[in-house]
């Protein structure tokens, strides 16, 4: 159902400016890349996720003698500002500032390449700019290559980064990719829990993004053809990860993204970002732990996800809460309940009546 929003200022957000999909056209990336070598310094930046270290795509990316590339690992945890503000001034002090960043690999990677983007421009630390519109200055031309689908973060406008005090977003028009690249023969070889934990970041984006208060006709339409092809991707005749529904996963995260960004996200997000600040879940694992526990907030969509997790025989685990402290649990509690504009969209104006730290704690030890 779409809700008209009571809100008097409406978003005006800038979207990615190229985008080209389609199977092989990873093969096309030198030649989107070719006219802007010329500026800043002539070289480029290449972030690749280290899971495809010495694997056949090591071999396709474009690097020139010129360029930097880094592997990055993102098993241990989700990207940090001490890392982009480490990442940043080693490649200033290497070669100065570069024609452009390109990041390849799941959400994580998305992140660090809008975030280091930004900051090769804006002094100072990252965690000065966490938050709504505070960088200062436009960063460097920015590509992002997914090679998981269902995290949006290739189409947001924000890069989610864990700080030393919160778990928040660089978030303006710049953060936004310049150009996409969305190749579905990239995703042929997720492991299949995160092939349906990030597919589940999607649909869950798209839950949220419908049951709140900025809810409205341009996030439903993106919301609603995005569940469409999660349910046939996870739930139809034909799912499972073949090759079409690599495809239909790819434009359902972008469209989840685009959905999310019209509207806003909710209570699993909240709770999401309390679990990985402080545990180091990561996110789309995090999303389908929580999920799973929230029939009261969204009851029909947390039947159709366990639907979903019946199907393709995952295990998420219970009783995880029965291990932590009563420190932790409030310190996570604390990181969920600063996220005011999530709580706005998913409860109300008096949400902070309904949402205290109790309830929240409460809702951390149904895991």
């Amino acid at each position: 159902m779409v809700v008209t929003p009571t809100q008097t200022t409406h978003k005006n957000f800038k979207g990615v400016e190229k985008t080209v999909f389609g199977r092989g056209s990873f093969s096309q990336l030198d030649e989107i890349l070719a006219p802007h070598r010329v500026e800043n310094e002539g070289y480029f930046v290449f972030l690749v996720d280290n899971y495809f270290k010495g694997k056949a795509l090591e071999g396709q990316v474009p690097v020139h003698a010129e360029d930097l590339t880094y592997y990055i690992s993102v098993e241990e945890h989700e990207p940090t500002t001490d890392q982009i503000d480490q990442l940043r001034d080693e490649i200033l002090a290497k070669k100065g500032l570069p024609s452009g960043v390109v990041g390849i690999g799941g959400g994580s990677i998305m992140d660090i390449a809008k975030a280091l983007s930004l900051m090769l421009t804006n002094e100072g630390s990252s965690t000065l700019y966490q938050g709504l519109n505070l960088i200062k200055k436009p960063g460097i031309y920015h590509v992002g290559v997914p090679t998981i689908s269902g995290t949006g973060a290739e189409v947001s406008m924000t890069a989610v980064l864990t700080g030393p005090v919160k778990k928040l977003g660089l978030k303006c028009e710049w953060t936004v990719f310049n150009q996409i690249v969305l190749d579905p023969e990239l995703i042929a070889s997720v492991p299949r829990n995160w092939w349906f934990y990030t597919g589940m970041d999607t649909y869950i984006h798209c839950i949220e993004s419908e049951n709140g208060r900025m809810n409205n006709a341009y996030s439903h339409a993106y919301a609603e053809q995005s569940m469409k092809l999660c349910r046939e991707v996870y739930l139809g005749p034909n799912s499972g990860q073949t090759p079409e529904n690599d495809d239909k996963l790819m434009v359902a995260s972008m469209m989840g993204g685009l959905s999310l960004t019209y509207s806003e996200v909710g209570v699993c997000h909240a709770l999401s970002y309390g679990l990985s600040k402080i545990l180091g879940t990561r996110h789309c694992y995090a999303n389908c732990l929580i999920m799973n526990h929230l029939a009261d907030y969204y009851p029909e969509g947390v039947a159709e996800f366990k639907e979903m997790v019946a199907y393709h025989q995952i295990d998420l685990p219970q009783g995880l809460s029965k291990d932590w402290s009563d420190d932790t649990i409030t310190q996570m509690a604390h990181v969920s309940y600063n996220l005011p504009h999530m709580w706005l969209h998913a409860i109300g104006d008096n949400w902070q009546e309904v949402i205290t730290i109790d309830v929240l704690k409460d809702l951390f030890r149904r895991l």
